[in-house]
């Protein structure tokens, strides 16, 4: 009798086990953000990827943790993200952080910076080679948390009204080029514009500006540059491996329970991998089917491409003797960068060099 009682009791026990796990996930808080994208919908690959992070946050916690995407301008302009959240008028965001270099120039080394890293070294820098860490530092004097959130690949130099033959055509060119490239592209004659993606194609068209610059073929051509202006330069020396974050405010992200935390982690990482695969894929007919349109492709003059790397690293080391906050990000970046580029130009240089150019 008391060995039945007692199985009785154990069973019931293990009955109530087994219900205690799902009932633990039950439990989790129901969770609604807002997240606010600095670009419009109609680039589906850069807004895409914010709202491929809210669908994949919502699937990992069971529906649970809801985040709504905004495009820019919806709740605040799109140059106005990084406020926004570290503020707490959103709970995170979607941007490029070298928007923000009015604030710290640092925040570039969260982007790119001019002759820096391609999307493959901006990947080992920040996963793997201290970058993050470095970074996080600097977010968190904006009250911000931050994660890689995607990257473009190598940029185009984008779209001209006139040809640029040698550094004396970029004399007084009102060019739409923002953060320490447009520093750069100023010290070259420029007269560099910070313009959010919806307001680009309508400076252009009406002359307000000579020339801007974006992404690539695949978002170049869903903005109609190409209808206003027919030069396409490349490369893009400012912009060769662009990294997007996810911006989280710092006390919302503290308030969530760890696993939200770590769908919000796994979810990032997911969407930056997607976006860079999104690109390589799409912008080579992209770009047959715009010089199908007569658009000119021109690659930049030799003289402009030295002229612009001297007075990059010149910037560098002037910011680094004053910004301490850049100092302390740009010593490690650049020792990272050089054994980077020893690497690269051993075995990816020398087969791109051969195997780009042939037609088997």
């Amino acid at each position: 009798m008391k060995r039945r009682s007692f199985l009785k009791g154990a069973g019931l026990g293990l009955a109530a086990g087994a219900l205690a796990a799902p009932a633990v996930v039950r439990a989790q808080p129901a969770v609604r953000w807002r997240l606010a994208s600095s670009f419009p919908k109609s680039l589906d690959t850069l807004f895409g990827t914010s709202e491929m992070f809210c669908r994949r946050v919502a699937a990992l916690t069971d529906g649970k943790f809801q985040i709504r995407a905004f495009a820019g301008g919806e709740i605040v302009p799109g140059l106005q993200v990084l406020d926004a959240v570290q503020q707490g008028t959103v709970e995170c965001g979607h941007s490029a952080s070298y928007y923000y270099v009015g604030k710290n120039k640092a925040f570039a080394f969260d982007t790119c910076l001019p002759f820096g890293l391609n999307a493959r070294q901006q990947n080992a820098w920040v996963y793997r080679g201290g970058g993050l860490a470095l970074l996080r530092e600097l977010f968190r004097e904006y009250n911000i948390i931050n994660f890689p959130g995607g990257n473009t690949g190598a940029q185009m130099a984008g779209w001209f009204r006139k040809e640029i033959k040698s550094m004396a055509d970029l004399k007084g060119l009102k060019m739409r080029i923002p953060g320490i490239g447009g520093e750069i592209m100023a010290r070259l004659g420029v007269v560099p514009q910070t313009l959010a993606g919806a307001d680009v194609y309508p400076a252009l068209e009406r002359g307000t500006i000579d020339a801007t610059e974006w992404v690539g073929p695949y978002d170049d051509e869903k903005l109609g540059f190409h209808k206003v202006a027919k030069f396409y330069y490349y490369p893009g020396w400012w912009e060769v491996g662009p990294q997007l974050s996810f911006y989280v405010n710092l006390k919302a992200w503290e308030k969530l329970p760890k696993d939200y935390q770590q769908a919000i982690e796994a979810a990032a990482a997911e969407a930056h991998v997607h976006m860079l695969a999104e690109y390589d894929a799409k912008n080579p007919p992209a770009l047959r089917r715009l010089l199908r349109q007569g658009v000119q492709l021109r690659s930049f003059p030799q003289d402009v491409m030295k002229a612009a790397l001297k007075n990059a690293f010149e910037l560098y080391e002037e910011e680094a003797a004053k910004n301490p906050a850049f100092a302390r990000i740009y010593g490690q970046w650049r020792a990272f960068r050089e054994e980077q580029y020893q690497w690269f130009s051993v075995a990816e240089l020398t087969y791109a060099n051969f195997a780009f150019q042939q037609k088997p």
